[in-house]
């Protein structure tokens, strides 16, 4: 007999909220071979991945800029021009989200992302804070999909995981959370979730 599922933990980036580096670098780097091996070599997403785990920008800026000077300029737009890497929300999944928080569902979020970033992002999107609460993995040293970060979350949240749902764009991550002993399903549109969550006998 399947676990009834209690509680619901969402990624943001790409379930949530729209993420994509190229929208300001389509300006600043507008050749589109440059930039994707700007991409590809500088500030890739192994680099990014660090700022997730906690390494200030500063120190990310540096380790870029020493193995690539000559694209100083461009590492340093990264961070000056994240916030038109956010530009909108995904409305139906949002709807989702919320309609599940308002039928009293315990629902809480789960993220990849640098600390000075996320308040960004909070600041800007405001039903994020409609949750029981977050966690962010770079306020906490830990990143999906590693096995630390779930069972922190599950330990503050008070989650048991047999009976916690995660939702995540990455399959890497869905991976992690069943290896941590959740449910997980791969994020691709709202009405695939919906009929995910229908699947686990929650209605919507």
């Amino acid at each position: 007999m399947t676990t009834e599922i209690r509680h619901i933990v969402y990624d943001i980036g790409h379930v949530l909220v729209h993420y994509d580096p190229h929208v300001p670098f389509s300006r600043i780097i507008p050749d589109p071979e440059k930039r994707a091996r700007f991409f590809a070599e500088v500030c890739t997403n192994a680099w990014n991945h660090e700022q997730d785990r906690g390494r200030p920008w500063p120190e990310a800026e540096a380790e870029a800029i020493a193995r690539h000077p000559e694209e100083a300029d461009n590492i340093r737009a990264f961070r000056a021009h994240w916030e038109e890497m956010i530009p909108y929300s995904y409305e139906d999944s949002v709807a989702l989200y919320q309609s599940l928080i308002a039928s009293g569902r315990d629902v809480t979020l789960l993220t990849n992302f640098a600390a000075d970033t996320f308040r960004v992002c909070r600041t800007r999107y405001p039903f994020l804070d409609e949750g029981r609460g977050i966690t962010v993995s770079g306020e906490i040293g830990m990143v999906k999909p590693d096995r630390e970060i779930f069972d922190r979350h599950a330990e503050t949240f008070g989650l048991t995981p047999e009976a916690t749902l995660f939702i995540d764009d990455k399959a890497v991550n869905v991976e992690g959370a069943k290896a941590a002993g959740w449910n997980a399903v791969r994020f691709t549109d709202a009405a695939t979730l919906k009929a995910d969550f229908a699947s686990f006998g929650i209605t919507v």
